[in-house]
């Protein structure tokens, strides 16, 4: 439980609740529908669909949830141009196809690269404090989900390791954002950003993505928090009140088993505490948080323990913390200056 009082106007019927290698789940019916409406590249005369870039995210799986689906496509080819293997949704599961005319794409969020102006050094600020400690969680060899907003950032200083980066839409092999002109709105992120893919990266179908997620595969996932409770609840979806798409994907990130979780935030929001005794929050998360860094300190979360400080800005006191902190926390014995990944 949260600790939220609120009135329902819907309460949903109970689900039942499952464990598996040790991890509780709620079981959920799977979506169908009487039309499943999506949207593909091509298509050809039997009605195979092929999707270009990351736009096949969820259209491929809600294909196969419609007893009747329409798909509107930007070509339709002769029989023989899609070759067999690179069908993404075979025609069993396609209705009706409509050519689409005059069709332009929009772009959400163009998102370029800025151009360099010299140093890539960053200031003192909070926030570049904190980008700057959360690149250092990054080791050779991983797999990591990255929010937007400082996470992202964070991965602009990655040097000399390998680190592939996952987007929950079906990417794997994430790259830095495109130079002005050269966007795809066929190529987003999550956070409908456009972006760029390296050598070697793949696309694939959401739940393909989360497949690798709830499975583990993924090492880390560092995103921004409103709210993190002393044994690791994680609040960083909805503030009541105020309008919101959904939590997005965060829910199977911080909750798959194998994934160390890092919270990247300010410690404090208009001078109100963010480190709490209790989330007031919709949770995203109960005990998922492994460890949070903001501008002040590091915190990780120990099981058992909770919060226990293990390095220090050199600007603050243990005092300054604990008066920027509303839950209680431990100190280790071997605290360290708060570390900062050199520009």
């Amino acid at each position: 439980s949260s600790g939220i009082n609120a009135e329902y106007g819907i309460e949903s019927k109970p689900r039942e609740e499952r464990s598996f290698g040790g991890r509780d789940y709620i079981m959920e019916e799977a979506i169908s529908g009487d039309f499943a409406l999506i949207k593909a590249y091509k298509a050809d005369e039997a009605g195979n669909l092929i999707f270009r870039q990351s736009a096949n995210n969820f259209n491929q799986p809600m294909a196969t949830a419609g007893r009747i689906t329409i798909a509107e496509v930007e070509e339709v080819v002769p029989l023989g141009a899609i070759a067999p293997e690179d069908v993404h949704v075979p025609c069993i599961y396609v209705q009706r196809v409509l050519k689409c005319t005059g069709h332009q794409k929009r772009i959400e969020k163009l998102t370029v690269l800025k151009e360099e102006t010299g140093s890539k050094a960053l200031s003192d600020s909070p926030r570049d404090r904190i980008i700057k400690r959360a690149a250092l969680e990054f080791q050779d060899g991983m797999f990591a989900n990255l929010g937007i907003g400082i996470p992202m950032m964070a991965a602009n200083y990655i040097s000399g390791i390998t680190v592939t980066l996952q987007s929950e839409n079906g990417i794997l092999g994430l790259g830095p954002f495109p130079r002005a002109g050269s966007e795809d709105p066929d190529l987003i992120n999550a956070g409908k950003q456009t972006v760029t893919i390296l050598p070697g990266a793949s696309l694939f179908s959401s739940d393909n993505s989360f497949a690798m997620i709830r499975g583990g595969h993924v090492d880390l996932t560092m995103l921004g928090g409103l709210q993190v409770s002393a044994n690791g609840d994680l609040a960083n979806w909805m503030i009541p009140g105020k309008m919101v798409k959904g939590m997005g994907g965060a829910m199977d990130l911080v909750g798959s088993a194998g994934t160390t979780v890092v919270v990247t935030m300010e410690h404090t929001a208009r001078g109100s505490h963010k480190i709490l005794p209790q989330c007031t929050l919709p949770l995203t998360g109960t005990k998922v948080v492994d460890k949070i860094i903001t501008e002040k300190c590091v915190f990780e979360v120990v099981d058992g323990v909770g919060l226990v400080l293990t390095e220090l800005a050199e600007t603050e006191t243990l005092d300054t913390v604990r008066e920027a902190t509303a839950a209680s926390f431990e100190v280790s014995e071997n605290v360290v200056p708060l570390r900062q990944i050199k520009v």
